[in-house]
């Protein structure tokens, strides 16, 4: 079975080497895997949140674009594409916000932080906050159920919009798409914590509003050279054993050297190696492998025309998926050719209720409480352990209802003011966690829309 991965690369601002050990190198490797279908997209819509300097804008998604591809990235083996190139991603997007709750947006991580800092410095709370801002994790959403990913890299602080994605899709497909034909798969969170923050010059995380970075294809060898003189180091002479521990050096060496050559590296470190050395090692390990990449990221911005041509080449696959894909949206939210009217209209009921996957509560004749899941069609997903009340049944059947399962047989519950995994149900056979997850979101976005039914 192939798994669709989906990458989203941002273009604003000249990457740095914490992009690429975090981001850039791992995902690259990922998609050389036999079972992957990769996707990789320049996020230039999303560029437009937080830049309008339209000269920035135009040389960011040209080396962000040059970057990649130096970097190893194969347009051959993946479909790497402009945001901005598949119209259909947009109009998807509209689609979605008008399924999407607006409370829903108002939980969103940065326009919480945005609105939490105008009242701070008592601005007007929407001070500078921009729809674009507000509307960000339903295009992100429209990124990926576009081409229905599996799997989304992200870092920790963009997992709330995945989970944001699975209740838009969940919604939608309730909506418009029978049970048994989804429009769209729930995606999932991958989150790489081996390099996912690589430590700056001065110890604090690599960024570049700290001025601590070690620039990747910029200003070329020399530009490395002397941003790595720069790493903080304590004061001890050649000769006296160093704490490989109390510098960011080495970090930065491991991200760029096999497990054996970092042993070896503070061995030398705590035998007495002089910091200078030490500076110069890290160059040579990151220059190994940056420098040839160096060398084919100048050609590529020496020919724009070159990578333009393959970006509408990935541009031309994505649409391949996309506008037969969008078709069948249209056609199911109403907007359909006028040639064929009526032919698909439905013959409703609008007295019958859409049906939901359903929780079971039962006694048997041992005196125990149980329950069971069953979905809109009355499959059934999961059946749960022996209760001694029908009360302890009755939590564990609302805590799924909120937080989900946590493995295929636990559930986390909270006992005694405390959160404690339990194993307390079992899938039925032939039922995967995913299925259970989905008719989960189902019951959880019913809920939502009649307390929001409720309250007007």
């Amino acid at each position: 079975m192939t798994t669709r991965v989906l990458t989203g690369i941002n273009t604003t601002g000249t990457l740095h080497i914490g992009n690429y050990v975090g981001a850039i190198r791992p995902a690259i490797q990922a998609s050389l895997q036999k079972d992957v279908q990769s996707f990789f997209f320049m996020a230039d819509l999303h560029a437009l949140i937080k830049c309008q300097d339209s000269d920035r804008i135009e040389r960011s998604r040209l080396q962000i674009a040059a970057t990649w591809l130096a970097a190893g990235l194969d347009p051959e083996r993946v479909i790497f594409y402009r945001q901005s190139d598949i119209p259909e991603i947009p109009l998807l997007s509209w689609m979605l916000t008008c399924v999407t709750a607006k409370g829903q947006m108002n939980r969103a991580h940065a326009y919480k932080a945005a609105l939490e800092a105008n009242v701070e410095n008592s601005d007007d709370p929407d001070a500078g906050i921009s729809m674009g801002l507000y509307s960000y994790p339903i295009l992100m959403a429209a990124d990926i159920l576009m081409f229905n990913a599996n799997k989304v890299p992200v870092g920790k602080d963009q997992i709330q919009h995945l989970e944001m994605a699975r209740d838009v899709a969940t919604r939608f497909n309730r909506l418009y798409a029978s049970e048994e034909h989804p429009f769209f798969v729930m995606p999932e969170a991958v989150v790489d914590t081996t390099h996912e923050v690589l430590p700056g010059l001065d110890g604090r995380k690599m960024s570049k509003s700290y001025n601590n970075v070690i620039p990747l294809f910029e200003g070329g060898a020399k530009a490395i050279r002397d941003a790595i003189t720069q790493i903080k180091t304590d004061s001890r002479l050649p000769g006296e054993p160093k704490d490989p521990d109390s510098t960011s050096l080495t970090a930065i060496y491991e991200a760029f050297s096999t497990p054996e050559e970092y042993a070896q590296f503070r061995a030398q470190l705590e035998q007495g190696m002089s910091w200078g050395d030490a500076k110069e090692a890290l160059f040579e390990r990151i220059e190994s492998e940056i420098g040839p990449m160096r060398a084919k990221y100048e050609t590529l911005m020496a020919d724009p025309a070159k990578i333009e041509a393959i970006l509408q080449d990935g541009a031309r696959k994505a649409r391949a998926l996309a506008i037969p894909f969008m078709a069948r949206i249209r056609e199911a939210v109403g907007l359909r050719n006028f040639a064929n009217f009526g032919i698909h209209q439905k013959t409703n009921d609008p007295k019958k209720k859409t049906a939901l996957p359903l929780f079971k509560q039962y006694r048997e004749k041992d005196g125990k409480f149980y329950f069971k899941l069953t979905s809109a069609s009355g499959k059934e997903l999961l059946h749960s352990m022996a209760f001694d009340s029908g009360r302890d049944c009755g939590r564990v059947v609302a805590t799924l209802k909120c937080s989900g399962l946590c493995n295929e047989t636990s559930v986390v519950a909270v006992i005694d003011g405390e959160n404690v995994e339990i194993k307390c149900v079992q899938l039925c056979p032939g039922i995967s966690p995913e299925e259970v997850q989905q008719a989960l979101h189902a019951l959880k976005i019913a809920e939502e829309e009649k307390l929001k039914k409720s309250s007007k």
